[in-house]
């Protein structure tokens, strides 16, 4: 079960706005770890921890995450919401499982995709 997720990076408040715009995640307590730093909520939930990062950063070539994903509801509202905010999405239907994907990046490239159910092909 995923608990939360932590992205280092050099754009601090850049990422922090563009996943409360994505996914309304609101700003809560983090504690006092010495640095900067924001835990983004979904409800009483810290789902993502944003920590600063320097460009000096050591390299992680040998493993890397690939993509973050969120299952949400409201296929329809959603696209609506992303075109709003202006985001480049492409969208992978999955009939199989009865559900649509949308894919989009953070303002620093990360790829996050967006899952729905309900899905039916016709």
């Amino acid at each position: 079960m995923l608990d939360h997720i932590t992205i280092r990076t050099t754009q601090i408040e850049e990422m922090r706005q563009f996943f409360q715009d994505l996914l309304g995640l609101t700003i809560g307590y983090r504690p006092a770890f010495g640095s900067h730093g924001y835990w983004l909520y979904d409800g009483p939930n810290p789902i993502v921890h944003l920590v600063p990062a320097s460009l000096e950063a050591a390299s992680r070539e040998t493993e890397a995450y690939d993509h973050i994903a969120f299952r949400l509801n409201d296929y329809e509202g959603a696209v609506e919401h992303l075109k709003r905010l202006g985001l480049e999405l492409s969208e992978y239907k999955i009939p199989e499982l009865g559900e649509h994907r949308i894919f989009v990046q953070t303002p620093t490239g990360l790829p996050i995709e967006l899952c729905f159910g309900g899905y039916t092909e016709g």
